[in-house]
């Protein structure tokens, strides 16, 4: 994993930053907090989180999943521009990293917008689905265990209405995707997911090296 845009200089990256990033600053706090941990790698890239966040405007998102919270930047980005009646479905199990992220979100007067439901992913997301909500969402994020990724998928899928977006991380995996010698099950699962997102007809479909690597699909 990384935290910034993989394949790019530093003075090259330092120049995208510089001319690009409009980074609030109770994100650039959360950001600097979160630098401090041991798993600070885990933390997506500010420029991911501002392009989210544009993505989320451009098909005027209200109502929004995100699978894998960490210490909640991606879910600031996203939350502070919902309308005051949208809504983001936070999934994590971790509650030292959260407890981080909750206390940004109250201080960002975002907290009322996002509800985290501290339980497996899967189970938030079949409960969802068995509660009618299939076709209710406009975007997902996906940005946690790795083998996983294919369950969340299809059930983000249900969830989402046509039109919407589910944005998945870690894509490229430093790389390690491209390297045959790499069979490590994170890996081999991401191998796998990719591949099989290529030939998913019910999609649009971008991979982008945004970050860790930034895959965009599209409900048809």
């Amino acid at each position: 994993m990384t935290n910034k845009s993989i394949g790019l200089e530093p003075q090259v990256y330092d120049y995208l930053l510089q001319h690009s990033l409009r980074e609030p600053e109770v994100l650039r706090r959360l950001r600097q907090e979160t630098a401090a941990l041991p798993l600070s790698r885990m933390q997506i890239a500010p420029e991911q989180g501002q392009y989210m966040a544009l993505l989320a405007r451009l098909i005027g998102a209200r109502q929004v999943i995100e699978i894998g919270v960490f210490t909640g930047y991606s879910a600031l980005c996203v939350a502070q521009v919902l309308p005051p009646d949208g809504r983001l479905l936070a999934c994590d199990i971790n509650e030292e990293w959260t407890d981080i992220a909750r206390r940004y979100w109250a201080e960002a007067g975002v907290a009322s917008r996002i509800e985290l439901v501290l339980a497996p992913a899967h189970d938030t997301l079949q409960a969802r689905l068995a509660a009618g909500e299939a076709g209710h969402y406009d975007m997902a994020f996906i940005d946690a265990d790795k083998t996983a990724y294919t369950g969340y998928y299809e059930s983000c899928l249900r969830l989402l209405r046509p039109g919407g977006l589910i944005l998945v991380d870690n894509v490229l995996w430093s790389g390690r995707v491209a390297d045959p010698d790499d069979q490590d099950s994170d890996t081999l699962a991401l191998r796998a997911f990719n591949a099989s997102l290529l030939d998913d007809e019910r999609i649009d479909l971008s991979m982008l090296p945004v970050a860790d690597g930034l895959t965009l699909v599209r409900k048809r």
